[in-house]
């Protein structure tokens, strides 16, 4: 994952302060011989992992994880292989034992899908959830990127 961010970037992905690549892969078409929708989901999985992995190296604590809630994308554009797709990850609100996250996935700089999650910090104990910590909380804050804070 690349952490990038400067705001005269005109990328598409210039407010997403985190990126994760993939490579499209042959089997991930469909009939139609476009890259199947489920793959998506796997795509914005891997933004998802790797922006929990990087609050774990801040504030690891073995007896909470992260689990996700709600997922929905938004289709905007039919993906072909062969090439990569590009996930810029922000989040956008940071509640009292969730976090919302924003992203968008791209491939040749154009924008192919758009996803947003609810993921919960739960104890791996009680499978309940529980509140952030505040190391979590500010960790989480400096991944909101160039995104105005919801109420």
């Amino acid at each position: 994952m690349t952490t990038t961010g400067g705001a005269a970037e005109s990328s598409p992905l210039s407010g997403y302060p985190l990126r994760s690549y993939d490579k499209l892969r042959y089997a991930d078409t469909d009939r139609q011989g476009h890259v199947n929708n489920a793959v998506f989901s796997t795509f914005f999985e891997t933004g998802r992992v790797e922006l929990i992995q990087q609050l774990r190296q801040v504030a690891a604590d073995p007896t909470k994880d992260f689990v996700i809630a709600k997922i929905s994308i938004e289709y905007l554009k039919e993906l072909l292989w062969p090439g990569e797709a590009e996930v810029g990850s922000r989040v956008i609100r940071v509640g009292t034992s969730s976090i919302i996250i924003e992203q968008l996935l791209t491939s040749e700089g154009l924008p192919h899908a758009r996803a947003e999650s609810v993921m919960v910090l739960t104890d791996t104990t009680t499978r309940r959830s529980t509140p952030l910590d505040d190391l979590s909380r500010s960790t989480l804050e400096t991944l909101r990127g160039d995104v105005p804070p919801r109420d």
